[in-house]
């Protein structure tokens, strides 16, 4: 027995001091990956590698193909600036890059490393953005891995391709792609960055048996599209979905390939006027996005379809099959996923017309909606409005997810509600509550990079106590240690619990069940 012991810290202390030599020097860390030598940079607190190429850049004739091996390099290649993000419109005013610009050439991840842990197989956090599928890149100070993994693990973020470039479907791209499918290169994407991470991660100090999977919005939608996946299985352990779930009927359905080549030859005509995938790919990469980005188009033409390869069936029906990852998950969503859309709303919300709404939605069971969204007031009506937005949006697709999960899963399911509402120091602004994406900076510990917010110590408390929760996870697969609220697992002995993170944290009995059931059957039929 001691002498187990004794060899275990060997090995232990073996692996530390082959870390420290690989990052010997504070200001310039050296790791040898498989392709070639990097250099980051060092601040005493983490290491940092930026820009780090894991796939051949997707451009000439590799545009709309799965993602190929990165080349590899002599030398010491910089590591230490984020690389340019994937080409994509304006969509969402609050991203925020700090990168090179917009480019095709944009498959590039980022690691985090911490410099004072005690564990020599450090668990990995690999973060995936949202945006839509259309937006969105890892250079975003919001997301930022920095603090995160000073709470004892690897944080590694990857750009992937987005909209037309990374979702376009085309019958030709399903005759070459030798498995007779298109789409979904953006997910392949994170897929090759996940065997990335497999194949490197030791030689950063990581533990590629000890992976987790997180992301937010379509982020979150990939996370579970990534459990679904069989090409995925056993890059990774744990996951965490933040607001999404691939299960969606109204947000951000996956739809079938043959249906989605239609969709997509026939827009290639009418805002390009070819049709073939040789004109398409001779077409630059700039006029391409043009026809598809605002102000011409919203920017969402594009998104993931059930493919036949990465994804064999819808993933509602491999989660139903019990055929998904098997891993532990951490999902939930915001309480006001909803408010953007109710207070961007030309019409005043008032219970009468919300109650026309419950009438032309649901017909004659728009008075059992009614009893689960309360419009007896306008008051009441503008709360239920906002919930019910926010329901379609986004909230039931990840009910749905976690509740498959529990059901054909083995591993520990926990459900949250995030309920911090950031203070905008512009009086006029809209009070939007606990907005989609409100959790990000939280999560990260990244609350100083939203300059236009009166941050206050609850908000400071409630980002330390998730980074802790979400770290824990990830190192052992449940959120719960010292110092921290008790997080009970989903399960229907304890009331279906939530988890909700507010200043006052507490966890209780699921009060709104009723209304998921509802929703769930009725826009099942």
């Amino acid at each position: 027995m001691h002498q187990q012991i004794a060899r275990r810290a060997l090995a232990a202390w073996i692996v530390l001091a082959i870390s420290s030599f690989l990052f010997a020097g504070s200001s310039a860390p050296q790791v040898k990956t498989r392709v070639g030598t990097i250099e980051g940079k060092d601040d005493g607190k983490v290491k940092a590698f930026l820009g780090i190429p894991y796939a051949a850049p997707p451009v000439g004739g590799l545009r709309w193909k799965a993602p190929a091996p990165a080349a590899k390099w002599t030398g010491v290649k910089k590591a230490t600036e984020f690389g340019s993000h994937c080409l994509q419109g304006n969509v969402f005013g609050d991203m925020v890059f700090h990168d090179p610009g917009g480019s095709e050439d944009c498959l590039t991840l980022n690691v985090w490393v911490p410099d004072k842990h005690v564990d020599p197989k450090l668990p990995v956090m690999a973060w995936i953005y949202g945006g839509g599928f259309v937006a969105g890149t890892t250079s975003e100070g919001r997301q930022n891995g920095y603090n995160l993994a000073q709470q004892g693990v690897i944080v590694v973020s990857m750009n992937y391709r987005l909209g037309v470039f990374g979702f376009m479907v085309h019958p030709e791209l399903a005759a070459e792609s030798g498995h007779n499918s298109a789409g979904n290169y953006g997910l392949l994407d994170q897929l090759a960055a996940l065997k990335w991470v497999h194949d490197n991660i030791a030689a950063f100090g990581g533990d590629p048996g000890n992976v987790t999977i997180f992301g937010e919005s379509a982020g979150s939608f990939s996370v579970s599209a990534q459990m679904a996946s069989p090409l995925a299985k056993g890059l990774f352990q744990k996951a965490i979905g933040e607001s999404g779930g691939a299960f969606s009927r109204t947000g951000l359905p996956f739809e079938s390939m043959s249906a989605r080549a239609e969709k997509d030859a026939k827009l290639m005509k009418e805002k390009l006027s070819v049709s073939t995938l040789a004109e398409l790919r001779a077409i630059p990469a700039e006029k391409l996005l043009e026809p598809f980005a605002p102000p011409k188009s919203p920017g969402f033409d594009f998104g993931p379809d059930v493919d036949g390869y990465f994804l064999p069936e819808p993933v509602p029906a491999i989660f139903a099959a019990g055929k998904q990852n098997d891993v532990a998950l951490i999902a939930g969503w915001n309480h006001d996923e909803g408010s953007f859309e109710i207070t961007s709303s030309a019409q005043k919300l008032t219970a009468e017309n919300f109650k026309a709404t419950a009438q032309k939605d649901f017909g004659d069971k728009a008075g059992e909606f009614l009893k689960l969204f309360p419009a007896d007031t306008d008051e009441h009506a503008l709360r239920s409005a906002m919930d019910y937005a926010g329901d379609k949006f986004i909230a039931l697709s990840t009910w749905d997810w976690i509740e498959a999960t529990a059901k054909t899963g083995k591993q520990s399911v926990y459900r949250y509600r995030f309920d911090m509402a950031p203070f905008s120091k512009n009086p006029n602004a809209p009070r939007l509550g606990a907005y989609h994406s409100a959790e990000i900076e939280y999560v990260f510990g990244q609350l100083d990079s939203k300059t236009d917010v009166t941050w206050r110590d609850s908000d400071r408390q409630v980002s330390e106590m998730m980074q802790k929760y979400w770290a824990n996870f990830a190192k052992n697969g449940n959120p719960n240690g010292p110092g921290l609220p008790k997080w009970p697992p989903y399960t229907a002995s304890d009331g279906w619990p939530v988890m909700i993170l507010s200043a006052e944290p507490s966890a209780h009995k699921d009060d709104l069940r009723d209304r998921y059931l509802f929703l769930s059957k009725e826009w099942a039929k």
